[in-house]
């Protein structure tokens, strides 16, 4: 009978296209990779990669095998999904990727209501920026990925993609800056100001540049950082202005230590986006998070 461990792991070596991609995504050595394939052909009888020094390519027997496995994976999680009661799980974990905002600002609260509600799982939080999570979901290293950044074609044909709200960027100053109190400011106002921003070539700073460029707008960089916390003290400390959404400096806008202006038009906006791998079979406990965060996003639709 097949040993459904072992036909995980053939399908992350035939997806991945190689023994040691499939052990970095699984975590495991390549050798160790290596034995559970071996087994696996000596109990069916066949080879099922034929193995050179470039990598590996699936035998006839190993794309067929494929296909019945995916059939049969995507039937045991949907028959765990189905019949699974996560209230009752004495154990459980989901892992989950973020970009910096959303893992600093949003999800601590996200994740501690969930584990008001399930206090046996436990939830796994990497932070990076957005190609890198992409990367991990993509590697079904984590289950979940909840980013800002935008998402090359590639990826959204290849991942499932669920958008959650578009929040907008506003110009924030410090008590310093002349535009403090101000109730709103033009976005043309923003050309030649001083402005403290994220490090060049992060995908936020190229995503600025460019909403910046298609309106005749070009700030003058006074500093550069690659931490949020490290651009808010600078503002704070200076008569420099930076572009933030609004979740971002909340505590600092209710101790009345920045200041927090709204662009007319609304036209600096980002979508914040959860996406996981189609091919994953997410289980009963990442599903579980799924639904719990209906209850900050009452629009999100992930299906089944």
């Amino acid at each position: 009978m097949l040993d459904l461990y072992k036909l995980d792991i053939f399908v992350t070596v035939y997806q991945a296209g190689s023994f040691s991609a499939a052990a970095e995504r699984l975590l495991m050595t390549q050798s160790a990779v290596s034995q559970h394939i071996q087994a696996l052909e000596a109990s069916l009888g066949t080879a099922l990669f034929e193995r050179h020094r470039r990598g590996i390519t699936p035998t006839e027997a190993g794309k067929k095998l494929h296909e019945y496995a995916q059939a049969i994976l995507k039937l045991v999680s949907e028959a765990e999904n189905a019949v699974a009661n996560v209230e009752g799980l004495t154990e459980g974990q989901i892992a989950i990727g973020a970009s910096p905002g959303v893992s600093f600002y949003l999800l601590p609260d996200w994740i501690q209501s969930f584990r008001a509600r399930h206090p046996n799982l436990t939830v796994s939080l990497r932070t990076d920026i957005t190609p890198q999570i992409v990367a991990e979901v993509r590697a079904r290293r984590v289950d979940l990925g909840i980013v800002e950044g935008e998402l090359a074609a590639a990826d959204r044909e290849q991942l499932n993609v669920a958008p959650l709200q578009a929040f907008d960027q506003f110009v924030v100053v410090g008590r310093k800056h002349p535009w403090w109190g101000r109730e709103h400011v033009s976005i043309d106002a923003i050309d030649g100001q001083s402005l403290i921003t994220r490090q060049p070539h992060s995908q936020t700073r190229l995503w600025l540049e460019s909403v910046l460029l298609e309106h005749g707008v070009q700030p003058r960089i006074a500093a550069e950082f690659d931490h949020l916390e490290s651009i808010k003290r600078a503002v704070m400390a200076g008569q420099c202005l930076t572009i933030l959404p609004a979740y971002t400096v909340e505590q600092e806008q209710q101790l009345g230590l920045l200041h927090v202006i709204p662009i007319d038009g609304s036209p600096l906006q980002r979508m914040l986006k959860l996406i996981w791998n189609p091919a994953a079979h997410l289980s009963p406990v990442a599903r579980a998070f799924m639904t719990h965060l209906e209850t900050f996003f009452p629009g999100l639709a992930v299906g089944t």
